[in-house]
């Protein structure tokens, strides 16, 4: 391969397979490679939703101190490549082809036993980044897990401590039905005596999470109990102001450039876990510093304001929970505005509960859109809901952007949300409109 578009051509080619949960086939492949997960201290981060957004804090927080951290995280938002980065940035064109030139023949060889056949594209994005990292000499890497925890091609790294950050109802047709099901996927990725901290889980699935670390002797850091933040005020510039304290640092204030109650929660676990990886790894650092580390934070496709006048945001709220904190967000922050919003979402995931949720917003008028995508929901979908209310439907999201702006008054807000994939094409549609109108 030598262009970067035969190289992703090759990467998405693998889609077809599917999410298939286990680690046969990726242990093979890192075998092939000399196991290079072994060969860079990580941390792992698993949870429903705030992985990216934990992992974006955690990140600024260990760069702070000097230190060379990579990262893994998924969907991507603007560029495939992000996906895999190093201080932020992501791998580029160039290493993105050598890497998979390498991997490719290997590929062919685990595909050719019949007990590993059928590699996917996330394991093989998984061993090409553990490589990445360990020939570019990394000093820590954060692993996002892909779906659930313990199934998932991540997990077969040691590293010097787990995150937990939620539990909630998404990917059951993987994970389970119940949250007991899914927290104990999840808890998955708690290894032998390697600390694990859990961020606001409900009881149900906190009770499973700390019997699976107890049987493997794992120190757990419980927010409410081992950490504690509380919201302290919303900021005019777009952030959050919060209070943290644990058994290290006592009670301080920080402030967040991300908007909402969840984004607090995240950065607390952050903390926590870096308070933990500064022990471990005899790191020091001031309130100042992890205060400067804080205001790095940027996690694309989050509550992202991309246009001041009108106001309008970008949420990825994907599933149910992230439905549910997008909507405790509206009500807070923008109460007594109207929120015109454009929704476009999978077909695989509960959208009848997503949309019910969604209309509970005082003042809010929501138009149902799609976007293209193999799993993305079009009208038929829509219409086979057995919503409450009828939504108007546009094929094209443009349109209904295009008739939002004709209407805005300066007192209304445009939101657009749903589908993480949705979110990415729409980011990158708007950046190339905003360079042509530069030009």
């Amino acid at each position: 391969m030598k262009t970067y578009e035969e190289t992703l051509s090759w990467i998405h080619s693998r889609k077809k397979f599917g999410s298939r949960p286990g680690l046969i086939r990726v242990n093979a492949l890192l075998s092939k490679l000399g196991n290079p997960q072994n060969k860079v201290k990580s941390v792992h981060i698993s949870g429903t939703n705030g992985k990216g957004s934990t992992v974006t804090f955690l990140r600024c927080l260990l760069e702070k101190q000097a230190l060379q951290v990579g990262t893994f995280t998924s969907p991507y938002v603007e560029i495939f490549n992000e996906r895999i980065s190093i201080n932020g940035v992501p791998i580029s064109n160039d290493d993105l082809i050598f890497w998979s030139n390498k991997i490719r023949p290997l590929v062919a060889e685990v595909d050719s036993q019949e007990e590993t056949n059928g590699i996917t594209e996330f394991e093989i994005l998984t061993a090409l980044m553990f490589d990445y990292f360990a020939e570019k000499k990394v000093d820590i890497m954060i692993i996002e897990v892909g779906i659930g925890g313990l199934l998932d091609s991540t997990n077969v790294i040691t590293p010097i401590i787990s995150g937990i950050v939620t539990v909630g109802f998404d990917h059951m047709d993987i994970l389970g039905n119940s949250l007991a099901k899914i927290a104990y996927q999840k808890a998955g990725i708690i290894k032998e005596k390697v600390p694990v901290v859990v961020g606001d889980v409900d009881d149900e699935a906190r009770e499973v999470i700390v019997k699976e670390a107890s049987k493997k002797n794992s120190p757990v850091y419980i927010q409410h109990q081992a950490f504690e933040s509380q919201h302290v005020q919303t900021l005019s510039t777009w952030g959050e102001r919060f209070s943290f304290k644990n058994e290290v640092w006592p009670k301080e204030t920080y402030q967040i450039p991300m908007l909402g109650q969840h984004q607090v929660d995240n950065a607390s676990v952050a903390l926590q876990l870096f308070c933990i990886i500064s022990q471990v790894l005899q790191l020091h650092s001031s309130k100042k510093e992890r205060q400067e580390a804080l205001n790095q934070a940027f996690w694309p496709g989050r509550m992202e304001k991309i246009s001041e006048e009108p106001l309008i945001i970008l949420d990825g709220a994907h599933n149910e929970p992230a439905i549910k904190c997008l909507v405790s967000n509206l009500k807070k922050e923008f109460k007594g505005q109207k929120v015109n919003t454009i929704f476009a979402g999978l077909k695989t995931k509960n959208l009848n509960n997503m949309l019910s949720e969604l209309t509970t917003v005082p003042d809010i008028h929501v138009v149902l859109s799609t976007f293209d995508y193999p799993n993305a929901a079009d009208q038929s979908n829509y219409e086979a809901l057995p919503l409450e209310k009828n939504f108007v439907y546009y094929q094209d999201w443009r349109q209904a952007l295009h008739d939002f702006l004709q209407q805005e008054s300066g007192e209304e807000i445009i939101l657009i949300t749903g589908s993480l994939y949705f979110i990415s094409e729409v980011k990158k549609e708007i950046r190339e409109l905003q360079k042509a109108h530069e030009e």
